[in-house]
């Protein structure tokens, strides 16, 4: 359970950004490569491959090689994880971290 937190911690912490986000919604139709992106948001390649980068160490991104391009696609199953993970801490269960604090306030 402790690497799942840590892995979705740093999957959550990749997307808190609207730059990320949108190429994220870009690759949401398809693969592309970084020129496409570029293009899409009107940025540099540089900013384009630090946020790319950021996405692979989170897992939500992979690329293939083609020739000399790297054609970025989505990690579909790592969102489904993200959503599993959010809706299981959003439920009560047996071994919920409130079990062991005293709720006073609650009645």
């Amino acid at each position: 359970m402790e690497a799942l937190l840590e892995t979705t911690i740093l999957s959550l912490k990749a997307l808190a950004d609207e730059t990320r986000i949108n190429i994220i919604d870009m690759l949401s139709c398809g693969d592309l490569c970084v020129c496409d992106v570029m293009e899409g948001l009107e940025l540099t390649q540089p900013t384009v491959s630090h946020h790319l980068k950021v996405l692979e160490r989170a897992g939500l991104v992979g690329f293939r090689k083609d020739g000399k391009w790297r054609i970025y696609y989505l990690h579909k199953a790592k969102f489904g994880e993200i959503c599993a993970y959010i809706e299981a801490i959003s439920l009560s269960k047996d071994d919920c971290i409130c079990l062991n604090v005293d709720t006073k306030c609650i009645e």
